[in-house]
This record gives structure tokens, C-alpha cells and sequence, in this order.
């Protein structure tokens, strides 16, 4: 089993999330959003980091960055991108590394049909080089990343279909990980202590992915 800090900060330009070993998420911050994919490379490459940030962090976001939920611009011409914010993360990397560690120890006891659609699914989104460790990985192709932006997570369009697929099987299916986190995975240090926990952050990715599909937009996480 992968133990904290066994993965390394290697390929940073592909088209999941990159794999951070645990020193490396200490301080480590995402911000989720969902883009209209064609408005951001019609921008000038010089222009599109700054496009996201202001995405991420401007103005229409008000006092709290880190209610749990969709925030949408209302400026006109502004209608290209979503901002998600994931439950009880405060805007940290931490929990996504914290909830592929555990899924890593409880992965084993879950029965190979709700095993296989999850492994695609986490390895996609916030835990990849699963495959590296275990055999088994998204099988999405390699796209990297062809903005100059600090991201975490490059996920194109034409990705989106397959992981929103991968959740729909997946979700009715959560409440079986019940037990088998419970007793292979729930520690009390870190993050990500209980099964609800690990619901929720997978739910969350369930309801970015399954909202990008029906506007036909990637994904993309900032790095902060």
C-alpha cells in the first residue's frame, strides 16, 4: 500500500492532477473551475493564468471563498467558467491527498466492479499514478498541458464525458465503501478520518465533472 510521501512532484503538465508526495501538498491549495474550454485558448497564451485567477478569486466570490458550492460570474460576457468549492477542504490540496491515501488502503476490499469505476475516477481527478502503484489507472490518454498556467489538474473536454460516466456508475455504489473503510482506512491523524468524509470530497468531484458534462466544459484546478 502507498504510505504519505511515497509519491513524487513528477509530470507536472499532464492532464490530471499532479502527483504530490505529502511534504509536497503541506501549504498546497486548489481552486476548482469549470471552463468554456475554446473562450480561454482563444485568449493570448500570456493571458490565460491571469484569466483563471481572476476566475478563482475575483469580485463575485465576496466575503467567503470556501462556502461549499458553485459561484457563477454575473458580468456580462463573463459566462465562461464556474468556480466549485469542495465541503470542508478550505481550499487546501491536503484533503485530496488525504483521500486518495485512504482509498490506497481500503481499495483492495471493495468489490472489483465499484473498484475499477472509482480507480478511473480518483485517478483522473485528484489521485494520479494509481496506475504506477497498483495496475490500474484512468486510461485516459496523456494530453499535457498546453497553458502556461500553474495547475493541478488539466482535464479537456473531451475527458470530461468519460469520468462524468464513471461517477454516475459509481455513485449509487458509495454506501458499500462503508465497511471497508471503516476498517482498513479511518485513522484519526490527517485529514479524510471518516467514511462521510470521503464521501463527500468524492460526491463533490461527482457534482464538477457531472455539471461540466452538461455544458460540454473541461476542468482545470489552480494551484495556490
Amino acid at each position: 500500500m502507498t504510505k504519505p510521501g511515497a509519491r513524487t512532484a513528477a509530470n507536472l503538465r499532464r492532464s490530471t492532477s499532479v502527483p504530490l508526495s505529502y511534504a509536497g501538498v503541506m501549504g498546497v491549495g486548489i481552486e476548482v473551475l469549470i471552463v468554456d474550454w475554446p473562450r480561454v485558448e482563444a485568449a493570448a497564451p500570456g493571458d490565460r493564468e491571469a484569466m483563471l485567477i481572476d476566475a478563482a478569486f475575483g469580485e463575485v466570490y465576496g466575503d467567503d471563498l470556501f462556502e461549499h458550492g458553485w459561484s457563477w460570474p454575473t458580468q456580462p460576457g463573463e459566462d465562461w467558467y464556474g468556480r466549485y468549492a469542495l465541503r470542508n477542504t478550505l481550499g487546501s490540496y491536503k484533503p485530496h491527498f488525504w483521500a486518495g491515501h485512504r482509498w490506497d488502503r481500503m481499495r483492495d476490499f471493495v468489490e472489483p466492479k465499484v473498484r475499477e469505476v472509482l480507480d478511473r475516477f480518483n485517478d483522473a481527478l485528484f489521485w494520479p499514478g494509481l496506475e504506477e502503484t497498483t495496475g490500474f489507472g484512468s486510461g485516459l490518454p496523456e494530453q499535457p498541458c498546453t497553458w502556461d498556467a500553474d495547475l493541478l489538474l488539466w482535464c479537456p473536454p473531451d475527458h470530461v464525458p468519460l469520468i462524468a460516466g464513471w461517477w454516475r456508475q459509481a455513485a449509487p455504489q458509495l454506501q458499500v465503501l462503508r465497511e471497508p473503510f471503516t476498517r482498513h482506512a479511518a485513522e484519526p491523524g490527517g485529514w479524510i478520518t471518516t467514511f462521510e468524509s470521503f464521501a463527500d470530497l468524492v460526491t463533490d468531484w461527482g457534482e464538477v465533472v457531472t455539471e461540466a458534462e452538461r455544458r460540454g466544459w473541461g476542468i482545470v484546478g489552480l494551484r495556490c
